[in-house]
């Protein structure tokens, strides 16, 4: 699934690529009033976003990449 994040006073967005649901990714969310927002990507790496600096997330669907043979 495709995770969008935005930073209070950051200009760029951090966008991850994760295998966890979209039920455990908005659990995480959720949580950051308190805490802070912590996400694994597919490639090990943990992202860690301060609650206070969480503007706002986007989580998307992965589509799966179509090819096309034409003849």
């Amino acid at each position: 699934m495709q995770v969008t994040i935005g930073i209070k006073h950051v200009s760029r967005e951090l966008s991850l690529e994760t295998s966890d649901s979209q039920d455990k990714v908005l659990a995480a969310v959720a949580d950051a009033e308190t805490k802070a927002v912590i996400l694994s990507d597919d490639k090990g790496r943990k992202i860690f976003v301060p609650a206070g600096s969480l503007a706002y997330a986007e989580l998307g669907e992965t589509t799966t990449r179509r090819v096309d043979f034409d003849i």
